[in-house]
């Protein structure tokens, strides 16, 4: 299995022979050795699965773990559930170079094969022009091209045809040797017309695909494999070019990858010979079509992807890559190759007269001083029209950046800033290209604890430590003086600043802040993986949507309590989800319009019954906010009404999201909806009960320990919650009077529902509940007892013999590390190192997203008591604890990512609504 994952990295092929020709140790000992191999950066653990080599499913789940030494677990894991969410047919067009055939055959057929192995069905179209026009040399025919374009005679179709024929079985043969059912489809896929007889010959012009062969090929378990020949509707055969035809598939298929192999890798520069990582055509198309280096059929391939994307979602891409990088590009979200996408319209103002105010106000307002209150919108507003700035950005306000040239030698880069979606696409990066190419030489400053520090250091000619926290950087300076006229600069700004030091946001680095510089942590960008982020690569854009993507509806019932107005602040923000529905028991609200959504149309209350809402057939997904044992009426009645995009998300009744403990303890049909630990589980669920509030913290803070098997015994759990999370129906723990008299109320010491929902899905716990004088936010201290030293030591050695030697600082860092190496990939997770942080209190998480787990302490035994853990964790009741997980299980059912829609900059009211304090549900 070692050979296996080494073999990976060079061979495809190789890994799969190893893996079928290894038996799967059963031992612990050799568990232990072979477990860092398998999942690669994931965090090891034991593996005690047995059976017999070449069993299927063995097979595929061996190969899913090779793949986590090309990605991270959470990268592979989350592209292979979005890649298997959608039909077979649906999964990724792949067009295939003809010189990719001729020289690196093994190369593709062993890529096609792993991705074959993991259950993928890719739709293979390939060309054969360096064969037909060696063919045609041997012949004594000089190709001829119009236009990129092969002037095609009968002597010369006559040719292809045959060329195409040997060239498909040939794929098709050497899939099938290394053991992939492949269907050879020479024709009957495509119908087309004449492009132009007269200037062209026998040149076609799709007008039609025929889907039924590739979705017989794929029914029947084999992956089909297409050419680009033609025929008219009386039969004549005809030519396409294989970009052509494999654009026209993409458009009908719409899969959810369109990759276009060849032999360089990707598209290199026609002057400078470097791989051109990014195209953004809406930037770049028509310069790059102006390019005298720019012809034949790389013209063609770039006209025809231009007019792909603009008939797909603006998320759409196409990579050019080489087979050996398939996948890299399929499972990671850096990526491999070239990735052709829209990309954004960019722009510079020189003044602010010349941009929507507006829209530039609600973009600064995510800069890091403005949100801690350090100046305000308007202030700053002000400056920059009193001042000399230039305003950088793109057409949809993802990105800003201000370029200070004011009574300066050399410009700095005032503020930039970014939110998810503008990292998300990589807008930042054509933002930062454009300043950059204005302004040869530039300055800026970042924190030092800037998690995106690599992304500034890359766009960097040096830097220099001004202060305890700050660094500055610059751009085009080379010479002593400049730099140290770098230097006075900035201080001459800091004085004139009042003496703070300008990071970015008075200084660039709040340019990622925005979107990443942990401000507690509601601003850790982890959404893209540390690669992406850091490196400013792509994360998810290669990923075509279906053009005609639907916006889901969303029935809302216990819409007047405090969740339910959290989830309808978080959908006044959601891309693809509406509020369709508001249900409250409140007989006085009917009618009454939703305050609070903010979008078109306006949304009302009802007060609708069960049996009303059967036949509701307007929502797709339902979310119950109600007290426990009130769900099921309501459930019952759903699933008899009838969702309007069935079609789309796969389920004819709507999808339903509980949030009370009815279903959370249920087997069968509903899924429990802990998105870190059960994500694959959810993906597509038609029923899913939303974890408690309690019970997340308490989870997410014991998952890591429990899955590697290093509990001993139950763990203790102290906790205290604000008193929303008592609700809105009036009793002593949401009464403020009695709250201010008590402070801290305990209740319900022993049995509480959480401690019987967290001990059934993750571990045992012993939990007593308490409610403190604050109105949102929960702690938690938590003490675990560690499990026996042997246990210990068949799944982490080291970790074993720092507590035998009773170094309990070395244990905590060991814990700490397994902590970071699992999380890394989970945004909605901020694991504090407990040498640099206290550990978390409400405060750092009250109004955000998250959870954050810190105060690591591992307790060395004391006379016969085992070795312990004392962790600290901090969770937002109303938002982690009951709506931010809920839109997250409703985007994982309805077939996107978990986090669509989820602005991890946003922080909520830490006060009570007014009305919302008072009112029932």
């Amino acid at each position: 299995m070692i050979r296996a994952a080494r073999a990976l990295q060079a061979s495809p092929a190789a890994a799969v022979a190893a893996i079928r020709s290894a038996a799967l140790p059963a031992t612990a000992a050799c568990t232990a050795a072979m477990a860092p191999w398998l999942v690669g950066r994931a965090h090891a653990r034991a593996y005690t699965n047995t059976g017999t080599a070449g069993h299927p499913n063995i097979e595929k789940e061996t190969i899913t773990r090779l793949l986590y030494n090309i990605g991270s677990r959470r990268e592979v894991e989350w592209y292979l559930n979005h890649f298997s969410s959608v039909d077979s047919q649906k999964f990724a067009v792949i067009k295939v170079g003809g010189a990719i055939i001729s020289d690196q055959l093994d190369s593709l057929a062993s890529s096609v094969t792993f991705l074959n192995q993991v259950g993928l069905f890719p739709i293979i179209l390939h060309g054969a022009g360096p064969q037909l026009n060696q063919l045609l040399e041997n012949a004594g025919v000089e190709p001829n091209y119009i236009d990129g374009i092969r002037v095609t005679d009968a002597n010369t179709l006559t040719i292809a045809r045959s060329v195409f024929a040997r060239e498909n079985l040939k794929l098709a043969d050497a899939l099938e040797r290394r053991g992939t059912r492949a269907r050879p489809i020479p024709s009957g896929v495509f119908t087309a017309d004449y492009l132009d007889k007269d200037k062209y010959g026998l040149v076609g012009k799709i007008t039609h695909v025929n889907r039924a062969p590739i979705e017989a090929a794929i029914q029947a378990g084999a992956l089909p494999v297409l050419t680009s020949l033609a025929e008219t509707p009386d039969g004549q055969a005809l030519n396409v070019n294989a970009d052509v035809a494999a654009a026209e598939l993409a458009r009908v298929i719409e899969p959810l990858k369109i990759v276009f192999l060849n032999e360089k890798g990707g598209m290199h520069h026609g002057e400078t010979g470097a791989l051109m990582d990014v195209i953004n055509l809406d930037e770049e198309y028509d310069h790059l079509m102006a390019q005298p280096w720019v012809k034949y059929g790389t013209k063609l391939k770039l006209r025809e992807i231009h007019d792909l994307l603009m008939h797909l979602p603006r998320s759409s891409s196409v990579s050019i890559i080489s087979p050996e990088h398939l996948q890299k590009e399929l499972f990671t979200h850096s990526g491999a190759g070239t990735l052709i996408r829209r990309g954004h319209r960019l722009y510079r103002h020189d003044a602010l007269a010349e941009i929507d105010v507006d829209r530039l106000r609600a973009l600064l307002a995510h800069d890091a001083d403005i949100a801690k209150g350090k100046v305000s919108v308007a202030q700053y507003l002000q400056a920059v029209k009193a001042g000399k700035f230039q305003i950088y950005g793109d057409e949809g306000f993802e990105v800003v950046a201000l370029v200070d040239t004011q009574s300066v030698a050399i410009p700095i880069i005032d503020k930039m800033v970014v939110t998810k979606t503008g990292l998300l696409n990589n807008v930042n990066d054509g933002v930062w290209a454009k300043v950059a190419a204005d302004h040869p030489r530039l300055m800026w400053t970042i924190s030092r604890n800037d998690p995106h520090r690599a992304w500034h250091f890359e766009r960097s000619d040096g830097s220099l430590s001004v202060g305890n926290d700050t660094i500055l950087l610059f751009r085009g300076i080379a010479s002593p003086q400049d730099v140290k006229l770098c230097v006075e600069q900035f201080y001459a700004r800091q004085q004139a600043l009042g003496g703070g030091a300008a990071t970015v946001g008075a200084g660039a680095a709040a340019g990622i802040a925005a979107a990443g510089q942990k401000r507690g942590f509601a601003t850790a960008a982890k959404p893209l993986g540390p690669r992406a982020a850091m490196q400013g690569r792509r994360s998810y854009s290669t990923s075509a949507a279906p053009k005609d993507a639907p916006e889901y509806r969303i029935g809302l019932i216990g819409a007047r309590g405090f969740t339910g107005q959290e989830l309808i602040g978080i959908l006044n923000k959601h891309p693809r989800l509406a509020l369709a529905r508001s249900l409250s028991r409140s007989k006085e609200l009917s009618g009454t319009p939703v305050g609070t959504w903010t979008r078109s149309p306006t949304v009302r209350y009802e007060a609708l019954s069960p049996d009303e809402v059967a036949k509701v057939d307007d929502v797709d997904a339902w979310v119950l906010a109600l007290p426990n044992g009130a769900a099921a009426p309501w459930v019952a009645a759903i699933d008899k009404a009838r969702s309007p995009h069935a079609s789309h998300h796969g389920h004819q009744s709507p999808i339903v999201v509980d949030l009370s403990a009815d279903y959370r303890f249920a087997d069968g049909t509903w899924e429990y909806g802990l998105v870190e630990a059960r994500r694959q589980h959810l993906a597509k669920a038609a029923r899913i009960s939303n974890p408690g509030c309690y019970a997340t913290g308490m989870q997410l803070a014991l998952h890591p320990l429990a899955r590697a098997g290093l509990l001993g015994g139950p763990a203790s759990v102290f906790g205290v919650s604000g008193y929303s999370g008592a609700g809105t129906t009036p009793s002593p723990k949401n009464d403020v009077n009695n709250l201010n008299r008590a402070q801290v109320l305990a209740y319900a010491l022993a049995g509480h529902i959480h401690e019987a929902e967290a001990s059934r899905h993750t571990a045992a716990v012993q939990f007593t509940p308490h409610v403190g004088a604050f109105f949102r936010g929960i702690h938690l201290t938590i003490h675990a007892p560690l499990a026996s030293l042997d246990k210990i030591r068949t799944v982490d050695a080291e970790l074993a013999a720092a507590i035998t030697n009773g170094d309990g600082k070395a244990a905590t860092a060991l814990v700490h590390r397994r902590y970071a190496t699992q999380y890394a990939e989970e945004p909605l997770v901020e694991v504090m190192d407990p040498t640099k942080r206290d550990p978390p209190c409400v405060g750092d998480i009250a109004g955000r997203h998250g959870v954050a787990v810190g105060g690591f302490t591992v307790v060395p035994p004391v006379g016969n008591a085992p070795a312990r853990i004392v962790l600290v964790a901090a969770i937002d009741n109303l938002r982690k604890g009951a709506a931010t997980q809920a839109i997250q299980n409703v985007n994982l059912a309805l077939g996107m990512h978990d986090l669509a829609g989820i602005d991890l900059d946003d922080v909520a009211s830490l006060d009570p609504p007014a009305a919302a304090a008072t009112a029932a549900q």
